[in-house]
């Protein structure tokens, strides 16, 4: 079942944090690049990429209760505004940045643990990493990671899109991640994924499995929750109030239908209905309860939602304006969903062996 919603987790230690994030590390099969790809094809892209790149991307030093941590983030505008990961930003203190001969203590503007993101602020003038706007990232895309592996410089890494993923086995992810056919190591957590015209299309989250892929934020996602911190000073994710699952019935090519509707809800004030299947979310075309949570995401309170329903045959759409969830706290709200298989000890060593130095 699928809602329109945030819930709220449990307030957390780095122990449960890790054990969340730990979540990321899944063991599954890894598309490999073909061994018959001229790679001297993109040396010249990579070249340039990392050479228009690399002042912009910054290692990142902290520390929490179990001592220091090290990572990587990026510079979004010239004013000093830093993407990366809430592993390495979120909880910690005595945060530092390096980029350059540069060292500056760093603000934490935004820890939402729902997306596992950090945007973090220096004192300085930066230079910046632009943003791709472009939601056409597909599979097979070339993509670059330039992060801080270990205590090397910075380093570039090449290797494609393997996927678009919004679950894994039968757990789902708040917003569809991007999964890169490329390896991560220690150091480059909250390294940001550039496509080859030199945008960053993503956050580097964890890895997966071997180290031969990882999991990032698209940037579309990061931007929304920046977005919500300058407009409001916070994080505002929208609540509706209606609760989806798939029907097993395709009409108009969706099979999201509406389960359930919370009492008092803006779903249920605007006259959504039990039964009606669900078409479109804003701009978002719906065809299954999975592309909910992801279209979801996007939705910000006090905003007006159309929301497109096949009803008795016939398509309606319902403008509701989204409200603060009644009991959400952003910085509880966990990213991978209850009952995530994390138990294993060898996935929880490999993360801590990730994000200590």
């Amino acid at each position: 079942m699928f809602e329109l919603l945030a819930r709220r987790g449990l307030p957390g230690s780095r122990k449960r944090r890790v054990l969340r994030a730990s979540a990321f590390i899944v063991l599954i099969g890894v598309t490999r690049l073909p061994a018959q790809l001229d790679l001297n094809t993109f040396q010249p892209d990579i070249q340039r990429v990392f050479g228009q790149a690399k002042a912009a991307i910054v290692r990142i030093t902290a520390e929490d209760e179990h001592g220091r941590l090290v990572g990587t983030g990026f510079f979004i505008d010239p004013s000093g505004t830093i993407y990366t990961s809430y592993t390495i930003g979120g909880e910690t203190h005595d945060i530092i940045v390096e980029f350059g001969s540069n060292r500056y203590p760093a603000l934490r503007l935004v820890s939402d643990r729902r997306s596992n993101l950090a945007i973090l602020k220096v004192d300085a003038t930066t230079p910046w990493l632009q943003v791709s706007q472009s939601d056409d990232l597909k599979i097979a895309t070339p993509v670059i990671v330039i992060g801080y592996p270990m205590d090397l410089p910075a380093t570039p890494n090449f290797g494609i899109v393997g996927g678009i993923d919004k679950k894994y086995l039968d757990h789902y992810f708040p917003i569809a991640l991007i999964r890169a056919n490329l390896s991560i190591q220690r150091g480059e957590i909250g390294a940001p994924l550039i496509n080859l015209k030199g945008e960053a299309v993503g956050v580097v989250l964890s890895t997966i499995g071997d180290r031969t892929a990882c999991y990032a934020l698209p940037i579309k996602a990061a931007e929304k929750i920046h977005a919500d911190y300058i407009r409001f000073g916070e994080i505002r994710p929208g609540w509706i109030g209606a609760a989806i699952e798939d029907s097993g019935d395709p009409k108009h090519d969706s099979t999201a239908m509406i389960k359930d509707i919370a009492p008092g809800s803006p779903a249920a004030n605007a006259g959504l209905q039990i039964g009606d299947i669900v078409l479109r979310i804003g701009k978002t075309e719906i065809h299954e309860a999975p592309d909910v949570p992801d279209a979801s995401f996007f939705i910000t309170a006090q905003e007006d939602v159309p929301i497109t329903v096949l009803r008795d045959s016939k398509e309606v759409t319902l403008t509701i304006t989204a409200v603060d969830h009644p009991d959400y706290g952003i910085q509880r709200a966990p990213l991978i969903a209850p009952g995530w298989p994390v138990s294993r000890q060898d996935m929880l060593q490999d993360l801590l062996r990730l994000e200590k130095n």
